[in-house]
């Protein structure tokens, strides 16, 4: 983690996406990493410790490109003469430095972010894979009554964000949800805001709750009726 804001002070390109994934390991998939000890693995789980800490790494890369794709960070990274863009896939889509420095949105510049948000949900999705596999007990904490009226709303979001579990999958849901305004913004972020709105992160919370409360081995239920279905 902190090499990673060394990188900050003595880096400003990527050559490749392989540069820019060892920097969005250091500042954020080493925080997916050292929250599965913390939180731990479920007892009933059957996956594999090493598929667990994958899925880790994965939403810390998803959330941090997220970071670096949304709204005006790129404009204000930019102006500090730092792009954290995969240079060669931005001459492979007809850019350079200075298209980001002028922050027009261009046929270019949605094909390539395309392809940067398609990255994105991928690992969103590997993240996805692995994180019911996290301990019971640090899916919900709270003991007794929790307000839920109307006035109570934001308050309930910042209380139960608190908590382990569902504050893992709330952070996958909203942040997945910024690429959806990325899109929404027909891809300019260099002057609008990718933000996902209170009203929706009040109605992502009762998901985000539902899917803390599902087991390792319900999930594989849920998963292996699909299969059959399928079939």
């Amino acid at each position: 983690m902190i090499e990673g804001m060394r990188m900050d002070l003595k880096k400003s390109r990527y050559k490749n996406f392989d540069e820019l994934y060892l920097y969005c390991y250091y500042v954020a998939g080493t925080v997916g990493l050292i929250s599965v000890p913390v939180m731990g693995i479920a007892p009933e789980s059957k996956a594999t410790t090493e598929s667990v800490y994958s899925a880790a790494l994965a939403l810390g890369l998803a959330n941090q490109l997220t970071n670096i794709l949304r709204d005006r960070k790129l404009s204000i990274s930019a102006r500090r003469g730092r792009i954290y863009l995969p240079q060669d896939e931005l001459a492979q889509a007809g850019l350079s430095d200075d298209d980001i420095f002028d922050g027009k949105v261009t046929e270019k510049w949605r094909s390539f972010m395309k392809n940067q948000i398609k990255r994105a949900r991928m690992f969103f999705q590997q993240a996805e894979a692995g994180v019911s596999e996290l301990n019971r007990a640090s899916r919900w904490p709270v003991s007794g009554p929790v307000p839920v009226t109307p006035s109570k709303c934001l308050w309930l979001v910042e209380s139960l964000s608190s908590h382990c579990l569902l504050q893992v999958w709330a952070s996958l849901q909203l942040y997945r949800q910024i690429l959806d305004e990325i899109e929404a913004n027909d891809y300019n972020n260099f002057t609008k805001r990718a933000y996902v709105s209170k009203a929706k992160k009040l109605l992502a919370l009762p998901v985000a709750y539902g899917r803390s409360l599902v087991s390792p081995s319900s999930l594989r239920q849920i998963k292996l009726s699909k299969n059959m279905t399928i079939m």
